[in-house]
């Protein structure tokens, strides 16, 4: 398998855009012009992929809103990520972060399985933990570092001898796996500043998953700032696939993420990496 960050070069140049679009679609949520269908959380997915799959260079998958919705919820994912078009990048936002054969069933399932180009991993069991993940070639794992949500600062921001533990994951994830192609990390849109501090640290090549824009609130001209033209992927997952409720919610998250490319292009540096 191709390398993962040629992948990504080859969809950055022909989409032109670090968007990634998360596809979290509750099946609660679902339109009402799908009620009937039936296989409603596919259909929506479907319809979305349709929409956007020119804009985005990944979409991002989190498990659990397939796994939830029980069996056909599972099925739902496979045949999601069937209809995803060949070069765009899959992301398996699972967070999964377990000991020995557990971590490498986990492994197993998202890579193997499912066939996702990039995974999430939490590395607060210790860096065995993170290794199952790691044995898989062309693929991107991506450990969580700063996340965007305001509860990261409970334990992600704790100093230890002067260093975050934040930075202190990075480094030992550097150590360990920076000369695998594999490495990346989860820095949230919500935290510019230590962004660009990351990004400095980490150089161009490690790839950052950038969660934040949107609803939560990330400002899009900052995060690319502080990006540098690295490899990222943007991504956006409620304001774009959920931007319509009624029968046209497909040209309406098109719309969404058509805007959201326009925001993050003005500084990204699409040239680059």
């Amino acid at each position: 398998m191709a390398s993962f960050n040629s992948r990504y070069r080859a969809i950055l140049e022909r989409n032109s855009t670090r968007l990634c679009i998360g596809l979290d679609s509750d099946v609660r949520n679902v339109p009402d012009a799908l009620a009937g269908a039936a296989d409603p959380l596919y259909e929506f997915n479907a319809r979305i992929i349709d929409a956007t799959s020119d804009l985005c260079c990944a979409y991002k998958l989190n498990l659990a809103f397939y796994e939830s919705a029980g069996p056909e919820g599972m099925r739902s994912l496979e045949r999601t990520l069937q209809r995803i078009p060949e070069g765009v990048l899959t992301i398996g936002d699972a967070k999964r972060g377990d000991i020995g054969n557990t971590a490498e069933r986990y492994a197993n399932s998202l890579l193997a399985h499912y066939n996702f180009d990039a995974v999430t991993v939490n590395p607060y069991m210790g860096m065995d933990t993170l290794a199952p993940f790691f044995a898989y070639e062309g693929r991107c794992v991506f450990v969580l570092a700063l996340t965007s949500n305001p509860g990261s600062a409970d334990f992600q921001r704790l100093q230890v001898d002067g260093t975050p533990i934040y930075m202190r994951v990075i480094n030992r994830c550097m150590e360990t796996y920076g000369a695998t192609g594999s490495l990346g990390f989860v820095v949230g849109a919500t935290h510019p500043g230590e962004l660009a501090d990351v990004r400095r640290h980490v150089g161009q090549d490690i790839a950052l998953l950038i969660p934040g824009l949107g609803t939560q609130g990330g400002d899009a001209q900052a995060t690319t700032a502080a990006n540098d033209g690295g490899v990222a992927f943007f991504n956006v997952s409620r304001a774009i696939i959920s931007a319509g409720k009624g029968a046209d919610f497909a040209d309406r998250a098109r719309e969404a993420a058509r805007a959201f490319v326009d925001q993050i292009s003005e500084n990204a540096g699409t040239t680059a990496l």
